[in-house]
């Protein structure tokens, strides 16, 4: 490793504050569980009101869209990553046939409106992957 790459995975180290997992069944019964943790993440990183309403309004979303085609009995996987500046969120679920939504729906749009950076993907086992990064606005929550 070099020095310069060296530096710079330790800068990337240090702008990290948390990484938190929630990991609760792949039922729409538990979303709820979901929007309060994104909402009480996005308020220690000093969101405004209307960001942390946009970041659970869009962690729903995309679980609406990986909630069809998951596999019955499995967990939904939600991960924060907290930084200075932004929230990124990946939730994940195994899937039936590991499907990646369609990026040229209304809901992709949606979602991408709400959450600022969006991708989706699958990984080899089918688990599908809806990432989404948000970053503050600078304003305080009041």
């Amino acid at each position: 490793m070099t020095e310069e790459t060296a530096a710079m995975a330790a800068s990337t180290e240090d702008s990290v504050r948390d990484v938190v997992t929630v990991k609760l069944p792949a039922a729409g019964a538990y979303l709820s569980v979901l929007r309060t943790a994104t909402a009480g993440l996005a308020a220690r990183l000093d969101f405004t009101l209307d960001e942390i309403e946009d970041l659970r309004i869009a962690v729903d979303e995309a679980c609406a869209m990986l909630l069809p085609q998951a596999v019955p009995g499995t967990d939904l996987t939600c991960e924060f990553e907290l930084t200075d500046e932004a929230m990124s969120i990946a939730v994940s679920v195994l899937t039936v046939d590991g499907a990646v939504p369609s990026r040229d729906t209304f809901a992709w749009t949606v979602l991408s409106s709400l959450a600022g950076e969006v991708d989706a993907k699958a990984a080899a086992d089918d688990r599908v992957i809806v990432t989404l990064q948000k970053r503050r606005s600078g304003g305080l929550a009041l």
